[in-house]
């Protein structure tokens, strides 16, 4: 975009551009239809909607640096330097487009085409949906040499917009503090944010995104704080992904086009895991449940490499053993991600993050053919270890598929296949009935008296279950700990289209706890299982159907008085209020496993509905948790290790 271009759209993006659809009396009454929830998930929402507005910015070509602080009070504030929000008289509304955009949902820049080609945001509530939910909110405007600022509350302005002097400066900050009415968590996680900037700046290559947090000082007297850049974007995106993986070639495949109007950018590496890791994003929004984008890029790859394999007759051992080739086996081993832009993206799927603009599917494949031709060709020796790769996992899937069948014949319905070790419960109600993993079979035995016979399901689990991290997927499926995982489900793996794909039509358990005892052992038992869930069974975790039982770690008593603690701040608070801040005279015991307390103790503390707590398991950034799992799981130590050292502090583990 030229200067000259650049200061006609700058000319041109003022009040008129601003249009108006409806009011914001329904955000409040509804907060979770425009923001997912009122928890945790949602706090951190708020911040993504304003961020996205910068970003809309950056994409447009009139910012580079996004600044977001956590105040002292987990208020919030975002600066960029930006063109500032439009703030002359709006023509319809009489009042100035920064209040008709701060008060206004469906109210801004991004649905006039002429200011933004491609906009982040869904559905177009952003800040003003942010103000709807903050019980203070401050705008200032940097714009045309001018300050500019107004102030709100629960999305009420406070006073006209005023000019406040003078400046040099240009863009937009804005503070907001969500509102405790409304949210049922208050507290911002600075690692929440970190990831999402650290995503958007991968994402978005050249743009500065800042992070400080002034609740947390170092020793020198400094707020914590981080800065996001890359240079390369999606290259450095996926190799920060692969970085505790080892990889099967030494080139990052990048590639970064336009097809039918569509930006096209896709970067891909093979390692010697036996994984399909495929991040898909729309105008840097996480597409979760993919789409046709995705469907587009499967498409491609497929196509491509099995021509190019054809051609140089590197296929003739399969041929031989009469083994077909499968889609699944050009993505064994791959980590890629995708990112496109869409002017009008169309969503659907359950949690509207599922691309549905047919037009985009040829564009991706198109531009995954052309680009993959070519770096084919010009690099043969990756080529042939990437059909080396292919053929191996058609091979192992050959042999997958008979361990599958063995699996799937233990047919739960027939009442004879279930695992010997489960204690099933009576009820048959997947919307009822729990399923607890429990380590061990003494604390199996221990929940298995304590249960509730008519709804909770116990499946004792012998020592720690295979690392899937690291093992072929017909391994995965001749493991008997997991056989018997997925026989006691009820669930069936494969589809015509996706020999992976899970098909949970007659899943038993619509809750998953995994209960183990609380030391070092139960910790890496408990990551064993969610790396299993999240490498072979990702839509238990989806669905929301994934858990961990938090047991207490301490029983107190002092007289007659009793009180179970689940971390130190508990067990510290008990000996504060009954013993003077001494532990004189009170019984301390430290539980280090689920067998060291009865069935009554169990059931009261952690498995009885009324009193338990159970932590859901999500994932909020898959390329995030992707990159966790494959360092804690991996053959590499010195990642693992600074891991544990940065966490140790939330994890009620032993040293």
């Amino acid at each position: 975009m030229t200067e000259e271009q650049m200061n006609n759209n700058n000319e041109q993006y003022g009040a008129s551009s601003i249009q108006v659809l409806e009011g914001l009396e329904a955000v409040r009454k509804r907060p979770a239809m425009y923001i997912g929830d009122v928890g945790f998930k949602g706090l951190h929402h708020l911040v993504y909607e304003v961020v996205d507005n910068s970003i809309d910015e950056a994409l447009a070509g009139y910012c580079d640096t996004i600044e977001v602080t956590i105040n002292e009070d987990n208020s919030i504030t975002v600066a960029d330097n930006g063109r500032g929000i439009p703030v002359d008289i709006h023509e319809k509304e009489g009042k100035s487009a920064l209040e008709v955009v701060m008060t206004v949902l469906h109210a801004g820049g991004k649905f006039d085409k002429g200011s933004y080609k491609v906009s982040g945001g869904l559905h177009g509530v952003g800040v003003s949906c942010v103000n709807a939910l903050s019980s203070f909110m401050r705008v200032e405007v940097a714009r045309n040499k001018q300050l500019y600022v107004q102030e709100y509350s629960i999305g009420r302005p406070q006073f006209d917009v005023k000019m406040l002097g003078d400046t040099n400066s240009q863009g937009t900050k804005v503070t907001f503090l969500p509102d405790k009415t409304i949210f049922n968590e208050t507290v911002y996680k600075y690692d929440v944010l970190a990831n999402r900037l650290r995503e958007l700046a991968f994402l978005n290559a050249g743009i500065k995104l800042m992070l400080t947090d002034k609740r947390e000082t170092s020793e020198d007297g400094n707020f914590k704080q981080e800065t996001f850049y890359s240079k390369e974007g999606l290259k450095e995106f996926v190799s920060y992904i692969d970085e505790s993986r080892e990889s099967l070639i030494d080139n990052v495949i990048h590639i970064s086009t336009e097809k039918n109007g569509t930006p096209v950018e896709i970067a891909m590496i093979y390692n010697t895991s036996y994984n399909e890791n495929i991040h898909s994003y729309v105008n840097n929004i996480n597409t979760i449940e993919g789409g046709t984008h995705l469907t587009g890029f499967r498409r491609g790859l497929t196509r491509t490499l099995k021509k190019y394999a054809e051609d140089n007759k590197l296929l003739e051992k399969l041929e031989k053993q009469k083994i077909e080739i499968s889609g699944d086996d050009f993505r064994e081993g791959l980590t890629a991600v995708i990112s496109i832009k869409v002017a009008e993206p169309q969503f659907e799927g359950q949690t509207k993050t599922k691309l549905g603009n047919s037009e985009v599917m040829g564009s991706v494949d198109m531009a995954v053919g052309e680009a993959l031709s070519n770096y084919l060709e010009e690099n043969p020796k990756d080529a042939r270890t990437i059909v080396d790769k292919v053929v191996l996992a058609a091979t192992a899937r050959h042999a997958a598929r008979k361990a599958r069948e063995l699996v799937q014949r233990k047919s739960p319905l027939s009442g004879g296949g279930l695992p010997g070790k489960l204690a099933d419960c009576s009820s048959k109600d997947p919307d009822k009935c729990e399923l607890f993993l429990v380590e061990g079979d003494s604390a199996g035995g221990t929940a298995k008296q304590g249960r509730s016979r008519e709804y909770q399901a116990i499946l004792p689990l012998r020592g720690k279950i295979l690392n899937v991290e690291k093992a072929m997927p017909h391994k995965v499926l001749e493991s008997e700990e997991i056989k018997n995982i997925y026989t006691a489900m009820g669930v069936t793996i494969g589809t015509e289209e996706d020999s992976k794909a899970l098909n949970l039509s007659k899943l038993r358990y619509k809750k998953i706890i995994i209960m183990t005892d609380a030391d070092v052992d139960g910790a890496h038992i408990a990551t064993l299982l969610m790396t299993f869930f999240f490498r072979h069974m990702k839509e238990i975790i989806e669905q929301g159907y994934l858990y961990i039982a938090t047991p207490p770690l301490y029983l107190m008593k002092k007289g007659k008085i009793e009180e179970y603690c689940w971390d130190d701040q508990q067990r510290q608070s008990f000996i504060d209020r009954h013993g003077g801040g001494s532990e004189a005279g009170i019984s301390i015991q430290r539980y280090k496993g689920l067998g060291e307390m009865n069935e009554t103790q169990l059931w009261d503390t952690t498995m009885n509905p009324a009193n338990r707590t159970l932590r859901q398991v999500t994932i909020d950034n898959a390329a995030t948790a992707d990159h966790v799992f494959s360092m804690l799981m991996g053959d590499d130590v010195a990642p693992r290790r600074q891991f544990i050292e940065q966490n140790a502090t939330y994890a009620n583990i032993d040293a």
